[in-house]
């Protein structure tokens, strides 16, 4: 689940240089990246820039939305205990435990939806990349607009509907509808797209 091909197709670089390259390249040109950038059986690259995007969201919403995390426990006796999770440990359980459970999760619900209507589609491991490369624009999201997030969101659905089309070789309207369930988990549920959509035309 996690192999890394030294020179896979579409030749991507490695590094920060070639994470600041996907970024950029995903958000501008799609359909040209998703086509040469996701290479069978070589996840890893996409792993990180996924995790990598949770990271910088959670930073963000951490430092713009000051406030603490606060975890509740209850007892088998029905006592309820509250403590203050410290910000560091939030980002850390996000980039160790959550991003990369999240992905995988969300990239095998794709896989089994993908099963039934997409009989040309790749394998597992390009659709943990069309996911994870999807979330580019969040790398924004943590920034205390609701429009910019609301934006970021769709964004990323849009992106991982031109990712399921390209990368498994099926029509763009059927790759929409495939992707609207986990689109909506990654995006809607987990960059807050769902709320932010909600404050603007509670707005409006």
């Amino acid at each position: 689940m996690t192999t890394w091909v030294e020179r896979p197709e579409g030749g991507r670089d490695r590094g920060p240089r070639g994470i600041a390259r996907a970024w950029v390249e995903v958000l501008t040109n799609p359909r040209r990246f998703f086509r040469n950038g996701v290479a069978p059986g070589d996840q890893a690259p996409g792993l990180v820039f996924g995790v990598l995007v949770a990271a910088l969201y959670t930073v963000t919403r951490v430092a713009v939305e000051p406030g603490p995390v606060r975890l509740v426990t209850t007892t088998p006796g029905g006592e309820r205990f509250t403590q203050t999770v410290p910000d560091a440990l939030v980002v850390l359980a996000v980039v160790v435990v959550v991003a990369p459970a999240a992905l995988h999760l969300v990239s095998a619900l794709q896989t089994v939806l993908l099963m039934f209507a997409a009989p040309d589609r790749g394998g597992v491991s390009e659709t943990v990349q069309v996911v994870a490369y999807a979330t580019a624009p969040c790398a924004l999201a943590g920034l205390p607009s609701p429009a910019v997030r609301a934006a970021c969101a769709l964004y990323g659905a849009a992106l991982l509907a031109v990712g399921l089309s390209e990368v498994h070789d099926t029509p763009a309207s059927r790759a929409a509808l495939l992707g609207a369930v986990p689109a909506t988990l990654v995006f809607g549920a987990g960059f807050g797209g769902s709320a932010a959509v909600s404050a603007l035309l509670s707005a409006g």
